[in-house]
């Protein structure tokens, strides 16, 4: 794991928040529809809080949508059981509530505070799977064999209680240190398993770097970090429940995949073509994603390389069916039939892909409030995914501005992460030469003119840094 962090002024994201038309707070009709079902929550008639389940999240959580318990299974495998809130639960299909989390889709996190799918009471409260309380959850179980297949998938309305909040930076030096508590204790080896599993499909994960800005005092930090290896491991459980509840809708008939088309064979070869200039290794046989689960993307020419990579990744969407299953049913980068609900907390499609899942599995119709909404949710959610990554790349980019602003004239060192000629070296119409690098220090991504040297160390002069546009650019030195 690499972080840096580099301290930037005091930072005003109010007219971010306005440009983007970012609620301010709940309708006080739906704000009182979350009161009252915090006040009186849901007690699920099973009751699982015999099982010692811990949450694994980014430090300073609240919204904590997972809780897990791993186990050996007896005669030889895994049992993953796999407590997700139960927000459907708390939420009353056509009140006021559901209505505004239509409106919101997702919650939005900012350096300022969140912009939440739920009103507080509910997502860092009554819902959330904070330690110590009875919550109610839906939990998977999940049972694997030895080599990390799936053998038998139940799933149910229930009780539980977390033991523990945990967070990534514990968990691995926990990890590292041998001292990983027990309901997690076999998370390294289950998440290993996993991945390979993965790897062996065709899957594709992009290990790249997590730009962040951080309240540090009466200031801001701007944070670079990759991801430590708990963290991806801790990725897989989810990912084996998605797909265990793709398996079931597909199954059923009715559903709401997550989607995204197999990495076109033109892409597959540009990116190869790239793999040799940057000292790359592509083994006989390999897959893009076997070839970048072996490099380390804090080296400049990896990093260039997983940059490139993205390109394969084109082309996510959520794809709802009733009936006959849809012509793309799988998603690229899992290279497997995948659905979200793990985390209906923070998005609004994971609430009725999983009241569809337990319906299914229960043998009983799918409710009409859950089976109404699919056809609407990808628009949903596809508008409310690209607000959030406005909001987020536009608080990186404020700050990122903010912190250079009376640097400009300054050299800085940078590695070369994307150019504009094609891996192929034909120059893209329409733009003077550039490309994207990446500082060493502070730890910014910009663009930057010049005759850019791919996965390469260079020395750039920074030329605009404006916090009123959120510009930032870059030429070669």
């Amino acid at each position: 794991m690499v972080i840096r962090r580099v301290l930037a002024p005091r930072i005003d994201f109010g007219a971010l928040r306005r440009e983007l038309g970012l609620p301010e707070g709940f309708p006080a009709a739906a704000q009182r529809e979350a009161d009252a079902a915090a006040a009186t929550p849901p007690r699920p008639a099973a009751d699982r809080t015999e099982v010692p389940f811990v949450t694994v999240d980014p430090e300073g959580s609240r919204d904590l949508d997972q809780a897990m318990h791993l186990a050996r299974r007896p005669g030889g495998g895994f049992r993953v059981t796999y407590a997700i809130a139960d927000v459907a639960a708390h939420v009353r299909p056509g009140g006021a509530l559901e209505e505004e989390t239509w409106r919101r889709g997702q919650t939005v996190y900012l350096p300022d505070g969140t912009v939440p799918l739920h009103p507080e009471t509910l997502s860092e409260g009554a819902a959330s799977l904070l330690p110590g309380v009875d919550r109610a959850a839906v939990v998977w179980t999940v049972d694997l064999d030895g080599d990390g297949a799936t053998v038998g998938v139940t799933l149910e309305r229930a009780l539980v209680r977390s033991r523990a909040k945990l967070d990534y930076v514990g968990v691995q030096a926990a990890a590292d240190a041998g001292r990983l508590p027990d309901p997690i204790a076999l998370l390294p080896e289950i998440g290993a398993l996993l991945a390979a599993r993965g790897l062996r499909r065709g899957a594709i994960n992009l290990p790249l770097p997590e730009q962040d800005v951080e309240a540090d005092g009466d200031g801001w930090r701007l944070v670079l970090r990759g991801p430590v290896p708990m963290e991806e491991h801790n990725a897989q459980i989810s990912l084996l429940t998605g797909m265990a509840a793709a398996d079931i809708m597909l199954a059923g008939g009715i559903g709401l995949l997550r989607t995204m088309p197999a990495p076109k064979p033109e892409a597959v070869t540009r990116l190869r073509a790239a793999a040799a200039p940057l000292g790359v290794h592509w083994p006989e046989g390999a897959g893009p994603g076997e070839v970048i689960a072996g490099l380390d993307p804090s080296q400049p020419r990896a990093a260039a390389f997983v940059d490139q990579a993205a390109e394969l990744m084109r082309g996510a969407a959520y794809t709802a069916f009733d009936g006959a299953p849809p012509e793309l049913r799988e998603h690229g980068g899992v290279a497997a039939a995948y659905a979200h609900v793990t985390a209906p907390l923070r998005r609004l499609a994971d609430r009725y892909a999983t009241e569809v899942c337990l319906a299914l599995h229960e043998g009983r119709a799918v409710p009409d409030w859950a089976r109404a909404a699919l056809p609407r949710l990808p628009e949903v959610m596809a508008t409310t995914d690209r607000m959030a990554s406005a909001a987020t790349r536009g608080a990186i980019e404020l700050a990122e501005a903010v912190l250079l602003e009376h640097r400009v004239g300054e050299t800085f060192d940078a590695a070369v992460l994307d150019v504009d000629a094609s891996p192929d070296g034909k120059a893209r119409p329409g733009r003077r030469p550039g490309g994207t690098v990446a500082l060493d220090d502070p730890p910014v991504r910009a663009r930057c003119l010049g005759e850019l040297p791919l996965g390469e160390r260079v020395r750039v002069r920074l030329v605009t840094a404006d916090p009123a546009t959120r510009a930032v650019a870059f030429e070669l030195a």
